[in-house]
């Protein structure tokens, strides 16, 4: 009795842990796009990334936490390059080219890379529904930047962008899955957000000239896209990962979109052309073609799912 409802609380701050993670990284989109108008790619990632490192380094400090051990550093160095700092960068570019909700549903082609590399990194398989799905969520892609683009069937180059950025997610917690077996969420979540820092140190130049001439508005966002979706998403998002597994965790981000139009609309005023929800239930689709599992009439399922 005792075990059981230990598990299920255990899986209730998962379900909370994931919910505020979803909320915040839809809200990020929005305030992205309106930072962007001020702010350069590279100013507002490393404004982000100094402000979010200072406060998970102050909890680190409050908590005596140490560092993770130093065979984890490599690992955690790659998570830093790839999904706090060429994300964001790479997601703020996106942003002045395309809308909030554009660039969530773009961006949230990410579930189905994750389980591609899963399958062909950690050796799971890549079983023929997955390739469908990822045919079909393609295809969405392709809708998306042409609906997006200005240029009739040319390519939208935020678009592009939104997938090279996925791509970096994907991969980025592809690594990071397995260092939460060895260090907790704010030892890898605040080294990683120092290298992601270090990584953007090139543009302080940009951020230095940018920010007196700014308006406390688009500071206003920084400030917020660092405390809330950075610090407090990403802890969320760690903590919730070290106790799901990956491709199971990465489907819940399949309500950032939804949120992130939404609050695009009111707060900005900006709906994406009706093409792109197109793209975007295309895209959806390919995630519930590749999630969806096999049916079967003599295979049960094992005991240990039932546990």
């Amino acid at each position: 009795m005792e075990s059981g409802s230990g598990h299920a609380g255990r899986g209730t701050w998962v379900t909370a842990a994931m919910l505020v993670t979803v909320v915040l990284w839809a809200s990020a989109f929005v305030g992205i796009r309106s930072a962007s108008r001020y702010l350069s790619p590279g100013a507002l990632a490393l404004g982000r990334l100094a402000i979010a490192s200072l406060a998970l380094g102050t909890i680190m400090l409050i908590r005596r936490e140490r560092l993770p051990p130093a065979r984890l550093l490599p690992g955690i160095a790659a998570c830093g390059v790839l999904w706090f700092g060429l994300y964001n960068v790479l997601l703020n570019e996106a942003e002045r080219h395309v809308d909030a909700g554009t660039a969530a549903m773009l961006v949230n082609i990410a579930p189905i890379l994750i389980a591609v590399l899963a399958g062909v990194v950690l050796h799971e398989g890549v079983p023929m529904r997955l390739l469908g799905g990822c045919l079909v969520a393609f295809t969405g892609v392709v809708v998306i930047a042409l609906a997006t683009s200005k240029h009739g069937v040319a390519p939208s180059w935020g678009a592009a962008l939104c997938v090279i950025a996925a791509f970096c997610y994907a991969a980025a917690i592809i690594v990071q899955k397995p260092l939460l077996a060895h260090a907790s969420a704010l030892q890898i979540t605040f080294t990683a957000c120092v290298v992601g820092a270090m990584t953007c140190l090139p543009f302080v130049g940009s951020l230095a000239s940018a920010v007196p001439h700014a308006p406390a508005s688009a500071l206003a966002w920084m400030v917020y896209l660092a405390v809330a979706p950075m610090a407090v998403g990403f802890l969320t998002w760690a903590y919730a990962l070290a106790r799901s597994p990956a491709s199971r965790l990465g489907t819940s981000t399949y309500l950032v979109p939804p949120i992130a139009i939404l609050l695009g609309w009111v707060l900005l005023g900006e709906v994406p052309p009706a093409l792109a929800y197109a793209g975007g239930a295309l895209c959806l689709l390919g995630v519930w073609i590749s999630r969806r599992q096999p049916t079967s009439r003599h295979v049960p399922a094992p005991a240990s799912s039932r546990a």
